[in-house]
């Protein structure tokens, strides 16, 4: 039997797992006092698309903030906190030569500032189109929720990394996706039991420095 590469890159779910919210989207809405547990409910029943969600979330936004802009956004998520331990695991990551990078549905204003935060190498999110004056028109879909899968094996191909040389860490159903693409994956902070029945690995807890030993660091 041939021995399992070294790990090469690891791919990481962003809300719940790299940072301390549920969700990003959410968040947004909670700033405007508004929810959106119907609009979930039916893109898990798959009554609705990625889009049609966006378009959902950007329509609810609109009716406190007609021009919502990449800034607001970016205002809105400035106090996002990073989940504990995880500048010590990039740190480590890094040190080791490998590859980061962010697989995530969220949205890319806290991605993007996160990655930049955490040092990491890449970021694939959701976001916007805007028109001239910079207000949020249209989503834009680069990691479609439930083809998390499909996402990281596209990165994996070109980087020229293999899943036998991936590990993912994740903290709900959605990223099993992740998990598949992945010779190590790693439920932390599960959110539910699907991504525990899928994971290799299991954290409980929330600080990231726990991942460490599932990677076969000290």
């Amino acid at each position: 039997m041939t021995a399992p590469g070294r790990l090469r890159l690891v791919a990481f779910d962003m809300d719940g797992t790299l940072v301390d919210i549920v969700s990003s989207w959410a968040h947004v809405h909670a700033h405007f006092g508004e929810n959106n547990d119907e609009a979930v409910r039916a893109f898990m029943a798959d009554e609705i698309t990625d889009e049609e969600f966006v378009r959902r979330d950007l329509s609810l936004w609109h009716q406190h903030a007609p021009r919502i802009s990449l800034k607001d956004l970016r205002e809105i998520l400035a106090k996002v906190p990073l989940m504990p331990g995880a500048q010590e695991l990039m740190a480590r990551l890094r040190e080791a030569g490998v590859t980061t990078a962010i697989v995530s549905g969220g949205l890319d204003v806290l991605a993007e500032r996160v990655r930049s935060e955490l040092v990491m190498d890449y970021s694939l999110a959701n976001g916007f189109e805007t028109d001239a004056d910079g207000v949020l028109r249209r989503g834009i879909i680069r990691v479609p929720v439930k083809q998390k899968e499909q996402i990281l094996r596209k990165l994996q191909a070109q980087l020229g990394i293999s899943p036998a040389e991936t590990a993912s860490v994740g903290n709900s159903e959605i990223d099993v996706g992740l998990f598949r693409a992945s010779r190590i994956g790693v439920a932390f902070n599960a959110h539910d039991d699907l991504v525990l029945a899928g994971a290799s690995k299991i954290v409980r807890g929330k600080d990231l420095r726990d991942v460490l030993p599932a990677f076969g660091f000290s």
